[in-house]
């Protein structure tokens, strides 16, 4: 395809949902049973993508099909515009919360969805008990397509640092504790600077775009800290702390839940911890969007509550 304007009136928009379809089940078989057409049906319509696009989408090896480098750039795409469609056609002109039944999908790490999450829940089932709150986890992939991960979802629940020039709004702030066995020496005598360095470590993300402030901080101390194990969640952290001698760094708002049981003691930082600051972040065309603005206004109260 060239890179000309595509006349959407030309366009047979039906042919979305088979596309995002084929595209994650890459099988015809199993597109067309999801769907609830026959195979000649689906297949016609594969035709008839190909035809526009020009290209394969589905190449066959062996006895499997593969995404063609088109159809991985398509996948992405597919379910953002869907989303997009969606969007347009559950507008209401006048948005009244306590009867709507829109569906917002909200971007988080396990952390914001533990501590957040369910009192955002409690007062949407209050006021609006139609509406659904659709949390997912976020990814590296999210973070770095920066706006454009955005654009498919209502908002991002992200600390400070990661997405810039983006409107956003604070939600809540913390503070860090390290994480360790009751067994572990330092749990009766605290932590040094020298346990930091000597003891190991789950890190909770680790890597360019995916990594936690306190985390950072350790580093520009000059610690290297021995990384045993990294985890995308901040909820599995007992799972590899409980009985070993490896220390983990946690918020404070979920160091008592996750010390609950008796097994793990929360331990003061020895160094002075830079506060994690979550915000909630969202494309510029939601702004001024009134059923967004609400949305935003249940955050706010939530966590105002929350910080007092």
């Amino acid at each position: 395809m060239d890179g000309h304007r595509v006349n959407l009136a030309n366009l047979d928009l039906n042919l979305l949902v088979p596309l995002d379809v084929l595209l994650e089940e890459r099988s015809v078989t199993r597109a067309a049973a999801r769907l609830g057409l026959s195979q000649p049906a689906l297949s016609a319509a594969l035709a008839r993508l190909r035809r526009h696009f020009d290209d394969a989408l589905l190449a066959r090896v062996g006895n499997s099909y593969e995404l063609t480098p088109l159809a991985v750039q398509l996948r992405r795409r597919t379910s953002v515009a869907l989303n997009g469609v969606e969007r347009v056609f559950a507008s209401e002109a006048a948005f009244d919360p306590s009867s709507s039944e829109r569906t917002f999908t909200v971007l988080t790490s396990d952390y914001p969805m533990a501590v957040v999450g369910p009192p955002v829940l409690d007062l949407l089932q209050r006021r609006s008990p139609g509406i659904t709150l659709r949390l997912e986890q976020h990814t590296t992939a999210h973070i770095e397509a920066g706006a454009d991960g955005l654009r498919g979802v209502d908002a991002m629940v992200l600390p400070h640092g990661f997405l810039f020039e983006l409107p956003s709004a604070d939600l809540f702030t913390d503070s860090w504790v390290c994480l360790a066995d009751r067994a572990n020496p330092v749990a009766g005598r605290g932590l040094t600077m020298a346990d930091l360095a000597e003891l190991p470590w789950v890190f909770t993300y680790h890597g360019p775009s995916a990594f936690t402030a306190a985390g950072r901080q350790l580093q520009l101390l000059g610690l290297a800290p021995q990384v045993q194990v990294v985890v995308e969640s901040f909820l599995t952290l007992p799972f590899f702390l409980a009985g070993t001698e490896r220390l983990a760094l946690v918020q404070g708002l979920l160091a008592e839940p996750l010390t609950r049981d008796g097994r793990l003691v929360a331990l003061p930082c020895p160094f002075d911890a830079v506060p994690v600051v979550e915000a909630l972040w969202w494309h510029p065309l939601h702004t001024h969007d009134p059923e967004h603005v609400w949305l935003r206004s249940v955050f706010a109260e939530v966590c105002g509550n929350l910080s007092r």
